[in-house]
């Protein structure tokens, strides 16, 4: 008796067509600022609907926008936020996680339940103006570091990968005459490589992307973030900065503000882009730390 084949399921072949439109729907506002960024600005100035390449092409929105002298400054600021900042978090982060993690640890759990609380209230932004003020803290860098050094949610995770390491082996180093910090620093952070990449690109691109404290904490334009300098380039529609703009062929100084706009988009946008894909297998692998335990 021959057997009948069972049918294959359709559901592959429609959640691979529905991710791929998820996927479209995510990539095509990044094309479309790049390719606006590359066109002519008076038919991009002229274009609707979508666009699927640059009208013309022309390197003037980027050149434009590398005049204004902000923008190199705010590059190098924004990179010293970036480096420093994560650091320092990552090291508060992990250490922060390790003892709040110990069942050993005197007061872990207390603490634990502060941190936690600080998820949910706040003492808000005045306090916190004042507080930084007070401190001496105000238009500093300083300033910005601090204030976004730790990240609940990102202790929290950690702390949970640190749960899922065998005490067995804290308890080895104990009986070879290991401190807790030896422990931590030879045991604990080797194993966690998978979710300290993971906690370094939430770190990363969180001070990348970040304006607002910057707004807050700094008066002194030479510490501005790129962030900062592409909000007021964006919203403000400063450009005093990029002289000669409407010198440049024969087209109008608004064409060329859109098209400056564009450029800077990609400006700020373009590295943080260029580093994910070297973190993304660390990054996959310490999402799913804790997410599963057998």
């Amino acid at each position: 008796m021959k057997l009948r084949k069972r049918p294959k399921s359709i559901f592959p072949l429609l959640n691979g067509i529905i991710l791929c439109l998820v996927g479209a729907l995510c990539l095509y506002p990044m094309l479309y600022i790049v390719f606006a960024s590359l066109s002519e600005p008076a038919r991009i100035m002229k274009h609707t609907g979508l666009l699927l390449g640059p009208l013309g092409f022309t390197f003037e929105g980027y050149t434009l926008a590398f005049r204004n002298p902000n923008i190199l400054t705010g590059y190098m600021n924004t990179i010293f936020y970036v480096a420093v900042g994560t650091a320092c978090s990552l090291a508060v982060t992990a250490a922060g996680a390790f003892v709040t993690s110990r069942k050993d640890a005197m007061l872990a759990k207390p603490i634990m339940l502060g941190i936690i609380f600080t998820m949910y209230f706040s003492g808000g932004l005045i306090p916190l103006y004042l507080l930084v003020n007070n401190l001496g803290l105000y238009n500093t860098r300083m300033a910005i570091i601090l204030v976004g050094l730790v990240n609940t949610w990102n202790l929290i995770v950690m702390r949970t990968s640190y749960l899922g390491i065998p005490d067995s082996l804290e308890e080895s180093a104990k009986i070879d005459g290991a401190s807790p910090l030896r422990t931590f620093t030879s045991i604990y952070l080797p194993l966690s490589k998978p979710m300290l990449a993971t906690m370094t690109l939430f770190y990363g691109v969180g001070n990348w992307n970040s304006w607002f404290n910057h707004m807050i904490f700094l008066r002194d334009r030479a510490k501005y973030p790129l962030q900062l300098i592409m909000r007021e380039i964006l919203i403000a529609n400063d450009m005093s900065s990029m002289t000669n703009m409407n010198t440049v062929g024969t087209y109008t100084n608004d064409m060329y503000q859109v098209l400056v706009k564009y450029a800077v988009v990609v400006i700020a946008t373009l590295p943080i882009l260029c580093i994910y894909p070297f973190l993304q297998r660390y990054f996959i692998k310490g999402v799913m730390v804790g997410a599963i335990k057998g």
